[in-house]
């Protein structure tokens, strides 16, 4: 397998990197999160305007890319730049719209409308105990005179705030574990009886949970044949799944050269602290978990697209669960070697580890993940 990115790639992280570092330094990231939607509409269209929507997605589909490396480069590079506009969300909802836009007309048009950065739409599918299990899903969608009614409570969805749509999973038949009876929706941010109620998150951004409270939709607002979008549904947390493992990775980058820098400078007993043999032993671990993490993230960005589901999906969550005990060590550890400091909220090495933490649980923490390959595993041995 070669590893070498193409030029394409190359030029697109670049690109990334460069504006970035450019436009979204530190403060202008910390204001923007702390915005009442929790992110910036200047920088998102500015990521999309240089082809981080468009990268994540195929030429039939409307994009310029679409493979797992292709995710991966850009998901990185907004790992490095702690960036906080909902690119995961998007990614997620983009392709539940592209496994639904051949039959739906609706789905085509949001489809090309958020690829072109017109309308942003994000995957609303996580619920209080959904896990790593994109089966376990409980909001209940009903036939009506209308079209359909949606009642139930979606979690957490991140920067729900500024979005103009969501993809909703919702169960039409079933009980909640079975992959039949899950259909997809399409619902505006703005429809009657579906309440955001917004909170703050851990690493400074914001997030919401949707409240469905007999959400009326027309018939056009299904995705797909119903009951019938646990594949489509899975391949977008797929995706979703490997742009957080790229964007850990990125972060781990980023604080580890931090820590790296700090124990270089840092001063005790006349020396710098980086040549005393304990710190040295701990920052080396740290740099085999970050090359375990790459290797990782190389491996699920590889499988993303293989026909073999459990291949695909245990590559996914070893990838998921590599990351999230890497990237959990290497907050804790970081902050361990800036000392006191490290807690600052001024300084940007705390987000990295906050952020850090954060996607350990998002899409299930690394304890599920693990036990999903361990699932995974079993059903392929027998």
């Amino acid at each position: 397998m070669n590893f070498q990115h193409t030029d394409d790639r190359r030029m697109l992280s670049d690109s990334l990197n460069r504006f970035v570092r450019e436009k979204v330094d530190f403060g202008v990231r910390q204001r923007a999160a702390a915005s009442s939607e929790g992110g910036s509409r200047s920088t998102w269209a500015g990521l999309v305007e240089l082809g981080a929507l468009a990268a994540m997605f195929t030429e039939d589909q409307g994009g310029m890319g679409g493979t797992g490396f292709d995710i991966a480069v850009v998901f990185e590079a907004l790992g490095r730049g702690l960036v906080v506009e909902p690119f995961a969300g998007a990614l997620m909802a983009g392709q539940a719209l592209a496994a639904s836009a051949s039959a739906s007309e609706a789905a085509r048009a949001e489809l090309d409308a958020l690829i072109a950065g017109e309308q942003m739409a994000l995957l609303a599918h996580e619920e209080a105990d959904t896990g790593a299990d994109p089966s376990r899903v409980s909001v209940r969608a009903a036939r009506s005179a209308e079209g359909w009614r949606l009642s139930g409570t979606k979690v957490n969805v991140h920067q729900a705030e500024m979005a103009d749509t969501y993809v909703l999973s919702a169960r039409t038949s079933g009980q909640v574990g079975d992959t039949a009876g899950i259909s997809l929706f399409l619902v505006p941010a703005n429809v009657p009886n579906l309440v955001r109620r917004g909170h703050a998150q851990v690493d400074g951004g914001r997030g919401a949970d949707l409240i469905l409270d007999d959400v009326s939709l027309p018939e056009s607002a299904l995705l797909g044949a119903e009951g019938q979008s646990f594949a489509a549904l899975e391949r977008a947390v797929g995706c979703g799944l490997l742009a957080l493992a790229a964007e850990s990775l990125g972060a781990m980058e980023v604080a580890k050269d931090q820590t790296l820098e700090y124990l270089r400078t840092r001063k005790q007993f006349g020396v710098p602290i980086g040549s005393f043999q304990a710190l040295q032993h701990r920052m080396a671990d740290l740099l085999l978990d970050v090359t375990q993490a790459r290797s990782a993230v190389i491996n699920a960005a590889a499988a993303l697209d293989n026909d073999a589901r459990l291949v695909r999906e245990r590559a996914l969550s070893a990838g998921k669960y590599t990351v999230g005990r890497a990237g959990t060590k290497m907050a804790e550890e970081c902050i361990q070697l800036h000392g006191g400091i490290g807690m600052t909220w001024e300084l940007p090495l705390a987000h990295y580890a906050k952020r850090l933490v954060l996607i350990d649980h998002q899409l299930g923490d690394e304890d599920q993940h693990l036990q999903r390959y361990i699932t995974l595993s079993l059903v392929n041995r027998n």
